[in-house]
Formats: structure tokens, C-alpha cells, sequence
């Protein structure tokens, strides 16, 4: 469940961004499918963290207090006041009711959404897994362009293609910076990194850049002219993102299971 939560929040806060962004700019056909987007990953992602933690009461104990030097307290306050705004900004846009409540949950959303794409970032680093904990100053970067790619590819499927170049625009800045961010991050590691060119984290690693690549091709080749290639283009981009979170999952448990490191 964790690796499709990292995804999924990650999914969620960066489609809220977009969704704020695209309404400001007049777009009001994508924005509407993003905050579609941004509800859809919000709502699978306590389902995902509940299902991981075993029993629901485990997460409603973790909002009994904020404590700010806890990842796990600040991000789980991020998480529920990132989906009830979310929720209420969507059902505001969709169907048109709480009109003024719609206009304080949207930039409540897109602003929370930044922390919900990158907490669990700083989360798996507060522990002491070396290939997490010594990229703590890396993986948030990481973390934060996969979120965007991942919105962008998910809300240029689901947009038609004539209102979707804000989405392929981000989709494609963010193809980049998850491709550059992850290079630096595992070199920067030296030694420490090798967990990420062995295993099943190289297996993911080489998947998620082969879909990173062949999705930011397609989209940025034909998905202004063709729908089938936009969701086509989308729908690997997103492929990569969710590879690339697996591949740093693994290469966690790789480097605590080797004495080496």
C-alpha cells in the first residue's frame, strides 16, 4: 500500500495546484478535471494508509496531537485537511453548491498540496534506512516531480486535448526534473545509492525512466493533435511516476537488509 500511497498523494496534491492554476487562467474545462483528479487521488489515499496500518482507529489516533518535529503527526494532519478541502473545492466546482465555501477550499487545497506531494518524502527519511535517510536533502525533489508528472499525465488523459496544454506543459518540465532529480539523488549517495543499480529497485528504476521517456515523447509528439496518444502518453507517464516510488521502496529494504551500508 505505501508506494501507491506515495503516489496517490502525491497524484492528488499536485492536480489541486494545477486545478487553482487553470481556473485563474480561464480554463475552466481542465481545471474541472483536475480537481476531479485531485478528489480521485485524495479519497484512495486514506483508504491506502488505513489498509496498511491495519485498523482505522491506528490513523484517527495518529490527529490526537500535532506535533510539529513528527512527519508522521504533521503529514497525517496534512492528509485530512488536504482531503476536506479538496472534497468540498471539487463538489464546489462540480456541482456548483457552497459557492463561498468553494472559494476558500480551493486555495486551501492547492496550497496544502505542495507538503502532501513531498511529507512522505521527508517521512521515510526520518528513519534510519541509509538510502532514505542520507537523501533527505534530495528526495523531496524527487518526491515533488513525480507528483507532477503524475498530475499532468493523469489530467491530460482526462481532459480533452484542445484544453489540455497546461497539463502536457507540466507533464513534460516534470519528465525532466524526475529523470534529473533521481540521477543527482542516487549520485550524490556514491556507495550508499548502489541498492538503486541492483534488484528489484533497478528493475522498477529502468521501468519507470523507459515510461517517463516513452510517455513525454508521445505527449509531446501527438497529444495535442490526438486523444488516443494523450491518454497513451498520460497513462505511461503515470506508469513511471508509480515505477519510480516502488523503485525507491525497494531500494530501501535492500539497503537496510545489507550490512554494508
Amino acid at each position: 500500500e505505501i508506494p501507491c500511497y506515495f503516489f496517490t498523494g502525491g497524484l492528488a496534491g499536485a492536480s489541486a495546484g494545477l486545478a487553482l492554476l487553470a481556473q485563474a487562467r480561464g480554463n475552466e474545462v481542465l481545471s474541472r478535471r483536475a480537481w476531479a483528479v485531485a478528489m480521485a487521488g485524495i479519497a484512495t489515499s486514506p483508504a491506502l494508509l488505513t489498509s496498511d496500518l491495519g485498523r482505522p482507529a491506528r490513523f484517527m489516533n495518529m490527529l490526537r496531537m500535532f506535533k510539529v518535529t513528527s512527519p508522521m503527526s504533521v503529514g497525517s494532519w496534512i492528509l485530512s485537511a488536504s482531503g476536506a478541502s479538496t472534497a468540498l473545492a471539487a463538489a464546489s466546482v462540480w456541482s456548483g453548491f457552497f459557492p463561498r465555501a468553494g472559494r476558500v477550499a480551493r486555495p486551501t487545497a492547492a496550497l496544502l498540496g505542495l507538503p502532501l506531494s513531498t511529507y512522505t518524502a521527508a517521512l521515510v527519511s526520518n528513519t534510519a534506512v541509509p538510502v532514505w535517510h542520507e537523501a533527505h536533502r534530495m528526495l523531496p525533489f524527487v518526491f515533488g516531480a513525480g507528483a507532477a508528472l503524475s498530475a499532468g499525465g493523469a489530467v491530460a488523459i482526462a481532459t480533452p486535448p484542445a484544453h489540455a496544454a497546461p497539463a502536457r506543459r507540466l507533464a513534460l518540465a516534470a519528465a525532466a526534473a524526475e529523470i534529473a532529480t533521481t540521477e543527482l539523488m542516487q549520485h550524490r549517495l556514491g556507495e550508499l545509492g548502489e541498492p538503486y543499480k541492483k534488484g528489484p529497485a533497478a528493475r522498477f528504476g529502468r521501468l519507470a525512466h523507459g515510461c517517463v521517456a516513452a510517455g513525454a515523447a508521445l505527449l509531446a509528439g501527438r497529444g495535442a493533435r490526438s486523444r488516443m496518444a494523450a491518454a497513451t502518453g498520460g497513462a505511461l507517464l503515470c506508469a513511471g511516476a508509480l515505477s519510480a516510488r516502488w523503485s525507491v521502496f525497494k531500494a530501501g529494504f535492500q539497503s537496510a537488509s545489507d550490512p554494508k551500508y
